[in-house]
């Protein structure tokens, strides 16, 4: 990590959101007309850059009392394997160790694929007795 800066508690711009989700394939899945407002809404956030471009984020959201979820982990493509996302979710996961009480509860949906690596912060796969589900409003 020593060529990349990682800056605590720093939301990305509204165009470095749309370029590092953009760079994983996410762009279908966003609605990049009022992230805007989710990215101030954050309840902490942990961007990366090298040479001043943003290439990595992630971020808490929710009440910010009783219920946080790890939103938009996202490293650039280029970027990955080298330690990054492990520096992000670090950054995290000590900002809610500090911060979120006594019996807070974390959140995240890992994608496919990616469960080993939430594992190694203790986030377990409850299933069958408890599962993850959401539903996504479509306005057509």
């Amino acid at each position: 990590m020593s060529n990349y800066e990682v800056l605590l508690n720093a939301l990305p711009t509204l165009n470095e959101y749309i370029y590092l989700c953009s760079s994983v394939g996410w762009e279908n899945f966003m609605n990049f007309d009022v992230a805007e407002t989710s990215i101030r809404n954050s309840v902490f956030s942990v961007i990366v850059k090298e040479n001043h471009n943003i290439i990595g984020m992630g971020r808490v959201v929710g009440d910010g009392a009783v219920y946080f979820y790890i939103q938009d982990i996202v490293v650039h493509p280029e970027h990955q394997g080298k330690g990054i996302g492990e520096n992000i979710m670090s950054a995290l996961m000590t900002y809610l160790q500090e911060n979120a009480p006594d019996k807070a509860f974390i959140g995240l949906f890992a994608s496919k694929g990616k469960e080993a690596f939430y594992e190694r912060y203790d986030f377990k796969d409850y299933s069958p007795n408890m599962t993850g589900m959401f539903k996504v409003i479509t306005h057509v």
